[in-house]
């Protein structure tokens, strides 16, 4: 199966314990928490940050509170500390479930 074939199937947030589940289509079924998220926001000001060596800084208790889908392209996530620019496209969430393995279920 491509890499562009690859879709969701199954999507649950998990409010307390700020955990994000997704089902693939591959078969993949993966657990990433909101820390990870937040930390891997691929908008302007979190790619600058981090090019700058500087972050994004967020505590281990950042949670998400809010998922939002953007069409068919992906999920607008925003979290407890005000940040809510960031995007996760489809193949870049599923780029996330994989190089998350300690927190993936075969």
């Amino acid at each position: 199966m491509s890499a562009d074939s690859v879709h969701p199937v199954d999507i649950v947030h998990h409010q307390a314990s700020g955990q994000l589940d997704i089902g693939w289509s591959d078969g993949l079924q993966a657990s990433i928490s909101s820390h990870a998220l937040r930390g891997a926001c691929r908008c302007a000001a979190c790619v600058k940050l981090r090019r700058d060596g500087l972050g994004p800084m967020s505590p281990d208790t950042t949670r998400m509170t809010e998922l939002n889908p953007v069409g068919e392209f992906g999920l607008q996530l925003c979290f407890d500390d005000g940040h809510d620019r960031g995007i996760y496209p489809w193949p870049y969430l599923r780029e996330l479930s994989s190089t998350h393995a300690s927190e993936a279920r075969p």
